[in-house]
C-alpha cells in the first residue's frame, strides 16, 4: 500500500519546471510597453502630430533603459527576453525615427508644406532614405546579436561598434528637436528664417537619415558610457555638471535633449581618436597580441 502511495504522489519539481515566477514577466512587460510606444509614435507621426510622437518615443526609451537593469535586478533574465528586446528596438530606434521623419520632411499626411504639395520624386526619395536608416539599425541589432558570442579584444570593452541604436534615434530626430524647441522659445523661423529653411528641408533630413544610418552600420568605434569611469578628484565636477544637465531638462526638456543630440553627434570622431589612442597602447604593451 505504502509503494502504490508512493507512486501515486506528484513530484514537487515537476510544477516548478512547468511554472515560472511572476517576477520573470517583469522585464519582458517592460518590453512590450516600449513596444508599443513605439508603435503608437508611428501612428502619431501619420497624423502629424510629431511633439506627440516625440514624447512616445521618450517613453520607449525610457523603458529601454529599464527592461535589461530590472532584469538583473530581479534575476530574471532569460533569451525570450533578449530576442523581444531587439525585436523591440528596431521597432522604436529603427521604424519610429524613420517614419517620424518621413512624415515630418514631406508634410504630414497630406504631404503639404506650407500650403504647397510636396514634388512626388521627392516624396519618394525621402522614403527611401528613411528605409535605408531603418534597415541599417536593423543591421546594426543584427550584428550586436552575433557579437555577443564572439570574444572581444580589451580595448573594445569601453566601445560600442558602431552608433547604437538608441544614439541613432535622437541622432537623426536632432534636427526636428532643435527646430521646434527654438520655434516656441524665440520664434526661430520667423527671425533666422534661412536657418529654418535649411534644417527643414527634405535635402537635409535626407541627409542625416543616410549619415546616422551609416554610422550605426559602420563599424566605426563610440564611446560606451557605462564604461567610462570618474577618478575621485573629478567627481564632484562630474556631479555638477550632471546636476546643471538635469536641471535643464526640468527647464526645458525638449531644447536640452536637442543639444545634447548635437554634442552626441560631434563625439563620434572624438570616441574614434580615443579607440585609436587605447588600441595603440594596448598594441604597444602587448607586441604580441
Amino acid at each position: 500500500m505504502g509503494r502504490f502511495r508512493f507512486r501515486g504522489r506528484k513530484d514537487k519539481r515537476d510544477d516548478v519546471k512547468k511554472s515560472i515566477p511572476l517576477k520573470a514577466l517583469i522585464p519582458n512587460l517592460i518590453t512590450s510597453i516600449a513596444a508599443c510606444a513605439g508603435i503608437t509614435s508611428i501612428s502619431l507621426s501619420s497624423e502629424g502630430r510629431f511633439g506627440e510622437a516625440l514624447v512616445a518615443l521618450l517613453i520607449a526609451c525610457v523603458c529601454d533603459g529599464m527592461d535589461g537593469r530590472v532584469a538583473r535586478l530581479l534575476n530574471a533574465s532569460s533569451k525570450l527576453g533578449a530576442e523581444l528586446d531587439s525585436l523591440a528596438d528596431f521597432v522604436n530606434f529603427g521604424v519610429a525615427p524613420a517614419m517620424f521623419m518621413y512624415f515630418w520632411l514631406t508634410g504630414g499626411p497630406t504631404h503639404e508644406i506650407d500650403g504647397v504639395k510636396m514634388n512626388p520624386v521627392l516624396i519618394r526619395a525621402v522614403l527611401a532614405c528613411s528605409l535605408f536608416y531603418a534597415m541599417c539599425d536593423c543591421f546594426r541589432l543584427a550584428r550586436f546579436n552575433t557579437m555577443l558570442e564572439q570574444e572581444q579584444l580589451p580595448y573594445w570593452k569601453h566601445f560600442f561598434t558602431g552608433v547604437p541604436a538608441p544614439g541613432g534615434c535622437w541622432m537623426v530626430l536632432t534636427p526636428y528637436i532643435l527646430l521646434d524647441s527654438f520655434e516656441k522659445t524665440i520664434g526661430a523661423r520667423a527671425i533666422y528664417p534661412k536657418v529654418y529653411e535649411f534644417m527643414s528641408h527634405p535635402y537635409f533630413g535626407m541627409a542625416m537619415l543616410l549619415f546616422v544610418g551609416v554610422l550605426m552600420a559602420s563599424r566605426i568605434p563610440t564611446v560606451s558610457l557605462k564604461a567610462i569611469r570618474v577618478k575621485k578628484s573629478s567627481q564632484m565636477p562630474v556631479v555638477a555638471l550632471g546636476l546643471f544637465i538635469v536641471g535643464c531638462l526640468f527647464f526645458n526638456l525638449w531644447l536640452t535633449l536637442g543639444v545634447i543630440g548635437a554634442i552626441y553627434i560631434l563625439t563620434v570622431p572624438l570616441g574614434a581618436l580615443i579607440f585609436l589612442k587605447a588600441k595603440s597602447n594596448y598594441e604597444s604593451q602587448n607586441p604580441g597580441a
